[in-house]
Parts: C-alpha cells; structure tokens; sequence
C-alpha cells in the first residue's frame, strides 16, 4: 500500500470514528504519540485500537468530513507529513480543527505517528 493510500485510509478511519479501520493500518508494535493533546501514547496496534474505541466512543462531535489540505513527502522514503482539517458538528455548531500527522510507513504499515491537533480547537469542541 502506497503513503497516499495509507493516509487515505487513516482519513477515512477518522471520518468514520473506526478504531478498527485505523488499528489495521498500524504495525503490530507501532507507536502512536501526541506531542500537543497531554494523552499518554498508544504502543502496539492493540493499544491505538483500544485507546480510540475509547476516545471515539466517548465522542459526542459527529465528524462530517475530513479535508485533505496537502501531503508532503521527505527526504526519508518512510516519512509523510499529511495536514487535514477535522469539521465536526456538535451542540449545533459546525467547527473545524486542524491537524497535523507525522506517519512513518514500513512495508506498508503505519510503525510511529505523531499527531498533532490544534488544542484550542479542541477546547472549542469541548466546551460546545
């Protein structure tokens, strides 16, 4: 599977709120971070399926679309930055929240990710 397939799918995972879809991207023993959201990282598949059932479940913004902004390739072939913005619809307000993804892809598998979302939209979405 290419980079641009993987991020695709992990978007769509997204746009789904589907730990499942998004846990059978990762390696067995990938490592999903949050360098800005204050929540422990995901080690192993299992983890990132667990830990996004939770989060996903306990989710009350309805995700409505996921916009692609732009992917960037490096210098390193298992590196691509992939920007997006979330737009979720909750307490009757339609809100939008950038992110940033980091994902090193072996053999065609996500083996670390560090994800990045702006917080303040965060707290935007939380407080509605």
């Amino acid at each position: 599977m290419s980079h641009a397939e993987i991020v695709t799918r992990y978007r769509a995972a997204m746009r789904h709120k589907s730990p499942d879809e998004l846990a059978d991207l990762y390696a067995e023993n990938g490592l999903h971070e949050f360098p800005f959201g204050g929540l422990p990282p995901f080690k192993g598949r299992e983890e990132v399926r667990a830990g996004y059932t939770a989060m996903w479940g306990a989710m009350v913004a309805e995700v409505s679309e996921i916009r692609a902004v732009v992917m960037h390739q490096t210098t390193d072939p298992e590196v691509v930055v992939a920007e997006h913005e979330t737009v979720v619809t909750v307490g009757g307000q339609v809100l939008p929240v950038p992110g940033l993804l980091i994902l090193r892809i072996r053999d065609g598998l996500i083996v670390h990710t560090r994800d990045y979302m702006d917080t303040s939209a965060i707290m935007k979405v939380r407080a509605a």
